[in-house]
């Protein structure tokens, strides 16, 4: 019964890195599987999640997600993980070839933006990639959503 009601409702969003956006301009994005241990995946659905350091290495064909904080399962005594293990993450080859090329030849960095259970269950990764921003465009981005929230504000009627 509750994974029918799970399902019915789409994907549900566990952690996001709302630094990145704000540190950078996000280029393109792609959804990623994301291998884990059993009780990984029991902290990832409860939501112990950070993603605020995290990175992702193209190492040997592989993709990897490093510094990602996957806080211990209570329950998990003994047979517990790692906080701060490198995951591997699963994508194409061809996916994996532009990711590899965006980081080597034109210097970007690649990171992930949000953390999610899909309609099946899974976690999911998207990660993008990005190019960092300067002292300037972050002060345009601040100037930009305070006038979006003072003309909210007006709009409503609060001023």
């Amino acid at each position: 019964m509750a994974k029918e009601k799970d399902a019915a409702r789409g994907p549900r969003t566990v952690a996001t890195n709302r630094k990145a956006r704000f540190e950078y301009f996000i280029e393109e994005t792609y959804d990623a599987g994301i291998v884990l241990t059993g009780t990984e995946i029991k902290s990832v659905r409860a939501g112990k999640v950070s993603l605020q350091e995290g990175f992702v290495l193209i190492k040997e064909r592989e993709a990897w997600l490093l510094d990602v904080h996957i806080a211990h399962y209570e329950q998990g005594n003994r047979f517990n993980h790692e906080e701060r293990r490198a995951r591997k993450l699963l994508l194409n080859r061809r996916e994996i070839a532009q990711l590899y090329a965006a980081a080597t030849q034109r210097s970007f960095t690649i990171v992930p933006l949000r953390m999610y259970i899909n309609e099946r269950g899974l976690a999911k990764v998207e990660i993008a990639v990005v190019r960092g921003k300067q002292l300037h465009d972050k002060r345009d981005s601040i100037a930009k959503r305070e006038s979006e929230r003072d003309l909210r504000r007006v709009l409503k009627g609060d001023w």
